[in-house]
């Protein structure tokens, strides 16, 4: 304990810029860019294929299969806002940590 008040300044600052940097990278590293990933093109042509298969059958018996996309696009999309919202929390803990080291007094007793 005698160590972090004795260093609490330095300890603030470098766990404040830390958190800064963590933040800042995570968010601009894991945004996705425009268009179209490799899994979601790779998905198209797979499905485009088995609807060429299914058409040449002719009058083939349909089974019917769960549609999961919808289960699958709220999953991302949950894990897309849970991202964000942690990349946000680091960045603003980070900026209060090193605003606190220069605002907190230096009291030694």
């Amino acid at each position: 304990m005698e160590y972090f008040l004795k260093n609490k300044i330095v300890i603030f600052r470098v766990l404040g810029i830390f958190l800064l940097l963590a933040g800042m990278v995570i968010h601009f590293w894991v945004t996705p860019r425009e268009g179209i990933s490799q899994n979601e093109l790779a998905a198209a042509n797979v499905a485009r294929m088995e609807a060429s298969v299914k058409g040449v059958g002719g009058g083939a018996k349909k089974s019917h299969k769960p549609d999961t996309s919808k289960f699958l696009q709220e999953f991302k999309n949950t894990q897309e806002k849970q991202r964000k919202y942690l990349t946000i929390f680091a960045m603003v803990f980070g900026a209060v940590f090193l605003g606190y080291s220069f605002l907190a007094k230096n009291r030694s007793t």
